[in-house]
């Protein structure tokens, strides 16, 4: 049996026979409708453990001529589509996982022979009968192939950025690694043998080195997933059906693994949805199985602004951020943004594509990032709890003047970076100020739908503290009376909106005078 070349479908039997399988063939549909057209290049890059392999496994067990897997698929969407029947292992597959090859090899520098020859290899065993004479690269022996056979190839490459990522400072090897994608995908010769090319991965196709050779390719990313964002990670209808099935309720799910937003909808996390309904335990599972150091080096980066930008994420708010800067790699950065591009990149923020900006997009990545910071003793983070955690005790307590005291002081010390000039860059203080609900309350919810308007902000606590602090619904005022507020909330009806998570909540009204530079609040139990 060949590594390389026509891999059979036991990977992916494996997948749909596992306890938990949300169907993701209707991503095959796709993939039919670009084979052997201008669009058939594709690089689709996403976290770990959002599903790469396991869509690489598909595709093979599809166009692999290696086995029959019509049974296999039949009772997925793919099976009825018009396509099905049409493509179902009719390709040679030559599916290449690059970081499985890494481990193949004594010295990282073989890494591009070893995979070269074995995929020649295994190609001139199969079709033995033709006179490979003079022919010494991969790309040489498919034209071969596709000039004597009318063949065209399907080519998969798993983790194809691997070396990209962790062997950045080899640059011979790398060299050598683009010159082999670009022999293999480039030119009119390619285009002739490749039905299908299919690269997944983690960071897009890297600007200053590969762009050029690979710039055939259409990049679907986790900035711009295009037509592909329902097939990365699950959809919050999969999550739905999966919460009813298992009997989980889906609104504590939602609060703790939601957060990605792709072309308008709501994505979730593989692994850690998986690993919910598999142990039914609401936990951090996804960051178990990445890599800390990743977030970790990453926001201890002496940029202007990136401590700033994460203090502000982990208390809620969103953060502007320029992607055109980012170099798609992991060591050429170069201010603030081509972190937090990586970041999206890697996982550990969700991005909004319409007002370009980034977030923490769940409570399980939140705790990645408060212990990371908490672990490095950042400064400004150990000052802001101080603070926070007088302002949070002071408003279960109804203590209107201390509440009001310490946002005049967060103010005045944050001010620096945010200034007062609405009720928008007053949200934005007002969530650092009450960082100290990170421990017992979920994300606040911004803006959240009530009965006749929108609420500011609420906290709603985790269930295990909703015995001991209260759920808060804030509303923020700007050169305004302070009853006003809460008038607001009375009169738009806030607090029937969030009677189903607790019956213990508590209605806070803070104002802020542009012209005194006063703060005052009024708080009253609902």
């Amino acid at each position: 049996m060949s590594i390389f070349l026509n891999p059979d479908n036991a990977n992916f039997n494996e997948a749909v026979h596992s306890k938990i399988y949300v169907d993701k063939t209707g991503l095959i549909e796709y993939t039919n409708s670009v084979l052997s057209t201008t669009a058939k290049f594709i690089c689709n890059s996403r976290p770990r453990r959002f599903g790469k392999s396991m869509t690489a496994d598909m595709l093979c067990a599809y166009y692999s001529k290696g086995c029959d897997s019509r049974e296999l698929f039949q009772p997925y969407t793919i099976s009825s589509c018009s396509t099905f029947e049409k493509y179902i292992n009719q390709y040679d597959v030559i599916h290449i996982d690059v970081q499985w090859c890494k481990d193949q090899v004594e010295n990282i520098n073989d890494i591009v022979n070893y995979i070269k020859e074995s995929c020649m290899h295994e190609l001139q065993n199969e079709y033995c009968n033709i006179d490979y004479n003079g022919i010494i690269s991969l790309s040489g022996t498919l034209s071969k192939i596709n000039d004597e056979t009318g063949h065209r190839f399907v080519v998969i490459i798993d983790e194809w950025d691997v070396l990209i990522r962790d062997n950045a400072d080899n640059k011979k090897l790398l060299e050598e690694y683009i010159d082999f994608l670009k022999g293999l995908f480039k030119g009119s010769q390619p285009s002739r043998y490749i039905a299908l090319a299919y690269l997944t991965g983690i960071l897009p196709i890297k600007r200053t080195m590969t762009q050029s050779a690979l710039n055939n390719f259409d990049e679907y990313t986790m900035l711009n997933p295009g037509p592909l964002a329902s097939f990365i990670g699950f959809t919050e209808g999969e999550v739905k059906g999966l919460s009813n099935k298992y009997n989980i309720d889906f609104d504590r799910i939602k609060k703790w693994y939601d957060g990605y937003y792709l072309n308008h909808q709501h994505v979730y996390n593989p692994k850690a949805v998986v690993s919910l309904f598999t142990l039914g335990v609401f936990q951090g599972y996804w960051a178990q199985t990445s890599s800390y150091e990743s977030i970790h080096s990453l926001i201890q980066m002496n940029f202007d602004g990136l401590k700033e930008a994460v203090l502000e994420m982990l208390s809620g708010n969103e953060v502007k951020m320029q992607t055109t800067s980012f170099q798609n790699d992991m060591v050429s950065f170069k201010n603030m943004d081509d972190v937090l591009t990586a970041l999206v990149h890697l996982g550990y923020l969700g991005y909004n594509q319409t007002y370009k900006t980034v977030f923490i997009p769940n409570e399980e990545i939140r705790q990645e990032f408060v212990n990371s910071v908490s672990e490095d003793k950042w400064n400004d983070l150990i000052q802001f709890e101080r603070e926070s955690d007088t302002i949070l005790e002071a408003t279960c307590q109804m203590k209107t003047e201390v509440v009001a005291k310490q946002m005049e002081k967060i103010h005045n010390t944050y001010a620096s970076n945010i200034t007062y000039h609405n009720e928008n860059s007053l949200s934005s203080v007002l969530t650092i100020a009450y960082l100290s609900t990170l421990k017992y309350y979920f994300k606040p919810i911004r803006e959240l739908p009530t009965g006749r308007g929108f609420a500011d902000f609420v906290y709603i606590p985790k269930l295990e503290y909703k015995d001991y602090y209260p759920a808060l619904l804030v509303e923020l005022k700007w050169n305004h009376n302070v009853q006003s507020a809460l008038d607001q909330i009375k009169e738009k009806v806030y607090p029937q909106s969030i009677q189903e998570y607790t019956d213990n909540l508590l209605l806070v009204g803070i104002t802020y005078d542009s012209k005194t530079k006063e703060h005052r609040c009024k708080i009253e139990k609902f």
